[in-house]
């Protein structure tokens, strides 16, 4: 079946009845030097065969390597049972739940879901997930200048030790709302936040993100940070890990107060790399700033008869409301993977997900301290941190990644093109899928790499 099931006759039918003569008329408003007459760049489609052969290859281009990259996206063991039940087809299939009476189970599930996280972060609203952490810290921004209308200007504080990926998707959606990005740097010592008090003085910040860990891997002094921006009425948005909040303080504790508003990544919770997605962002805020919080929020309540039901409430989007009126555009969410979430934080429990947090820290320590000692290789940072850290290297980093995965090595994410001020500098990841083997050969491999050993043999 065609994508558009109408015939021509129907076509005719519908263009008469509106009073023109062709589908073209409808865009007559697109100005013709932005027009493109025929897309050159798409290649002749391909049958069902050939796309099979074609996604086997590119699936093996991702296989056998091990991975020590991060920088925002983690490889976490996932247990069998997660995408088992996930892939059921009462949760595979499942859509929006706007009818009520027939989506009890999703609705439930994601009530639980939100649950969690809410405990997970001491926060005291959680919504059911939007797009990715990239988009969920963009409208925590337009959340957190929506609650401070009495502020002169909106600007909000983003520090440079945030994921750039980050920023960039935060610049592409705010830029255009007149809202300014205040970029402040790194200590180049510790890789932690660095705020002058001199930036607050005119009451035209909204909000400070506080990211934690940093991009850099490195734990940020959360309390004095948090305490310094409600000292001066500008509310805090945290940028967190969520396996690391399995060790380090969460966000509700930070300081005097707590964060006002908290986002990120879910993808360690059960998502798998997956060659980059899809991947699903959570928030959570404090309670006086529910009717701000963009996406779905589930709610129970009881019937008339006293039984429990579940059904979306604060439906604040514009699919509900007059589009004025809207706290965000967002039409859908990550509904699937926030099922694998929270089946996965179901079956690991509090406390699986710190052993979780506190075999890859573990990890990491045991990978910085065996490659640290090897020559032209030294930690960027002398601040703790977790689940990743920056090391530099005496030879350019994008040369030593690409001989590292001739060792079948994806070494870490190079930082040259976003943090070129730290020379060639990697960061690097170790979670608790990697064996003292893994570290060991990444070690072996980084040395021999370093000083231009020819490639070990494996025919032994």
């Amino acid at each position: 079946m065609p994508f558009i099931p109408h015939t021509e006759a129907e076509t005719k039918t519908m263009l008469d009845a509106i009073g023109v003569d062709s589908i073209e008329q409808l865009f007559d408003e697109i100005p013709a030097e932005l027009r493109i007459n025929k897309l050159s760049n798409v290649p002749v489609a391909m049958s069902e065969m050939e796309i099979g052969r074609l996604m086997s290859d590119r699936a093996e281009q991702d296989a056998h390597l091990q991975c020590f990259i991060g920088a925002g996206s983690y490889e976490h063991h996932i247990p069998a049972a997660v995408w088992e039940i996930t892939t059921r087809g009462e949760f595979y299939s499942a859509y929006t739940p706007y009818q009520a009476e027939a989506s009890q189970g999703t609705l439930q599930l994601l009530y639980e879901y939100q649950t969690m996280m809410a405990e997970i972060m001491v926060m005291e609203v959680s919504n059911a997930s939007l797009y990715d952490g990239g988009s969920a810290l963009a409208e925590a921004v337009l959340m957190a200048v929506r609650s401070q209308r009495k502020k002169t200007a909106k600007r909000i504080i983003m520090p440079r030790a945030v994921n750039p990926n980050y920023r960039r998707t935060v610049r592409s959606i705010v830029s255009s709302q007149n809202i300014e990005l205040i970029e402040v740097d790194y200590d180049k010592a510790s890789g932690q936040i660095v705020i002058e008090d001199g930036c607050a003085d005119n009451n035209d910040i909204s909000a400070l993100i506080i990211p934690q860990p940093n991009f850099f891997g490195v734990i940020e002094e959360v309390d004095a940070l948090t305490n310094w921006a409600h000292k001066h009425n500008i509310l805090v948005i945290g940028v967190v890990n969520p396996i690391a909040m399995q060790l380090l303080k969460a966000p509700g504790q930070w300081g005097e107060s707590g964060a006002d508003i908290v986002c990120g990544e879910g993808q360690p919770l059960g998502i798998p790399l997956s060659s980059g997605g899809p991947y699903f962002g959570f928030m959570c805020c404090k309670e006086k700033f529910v009717r701000q919080m963009p996406g779905r929020i589930i709610g129970r309540t009881v019937d008339v008869e006293g039984k429990q039901g579940f059904s979306l409430t604060l439906q604040a989007r514009e699919q509900h409301i007059r589009r004025s009126k809207a706290t965000s555009n967002i039409c859908t969410n990550q509904g699937l993977m926030v099922t694998a979430a929270t089946i996965h934080m179901s079956l690991l429990g509090a406390d699986g997900l710190a052993r979780v947090a506190a075999a890859s820290h573990k990890n990491t320590l045991s990978l910085i301290t065996a490659i640290s000692k090897i020559d032209g290789v030294k930690v960027a940072f002398n601040n703790p941190c977790f689940h990743e850290s920056v090391i530099q290297l005496a030879r350019p980093a994008s040369e030593v990644l690409d001989e590292l995965i001739q060792y079948g090595i994806l070494g870490g994410y190079d930082l040259s093109k976003d943090y070129p001020e730290l020379g060639n500098a990697i960061v690097i990841c170790a979670t608790e899928t990697k064996t003292d083997a893994d570290i060991a050969a990444y070690s072996e491999a980084m040395h021999a790499v370093m000083h231009d050993l020819p490639i070990a043999s494996n025919d032994q």
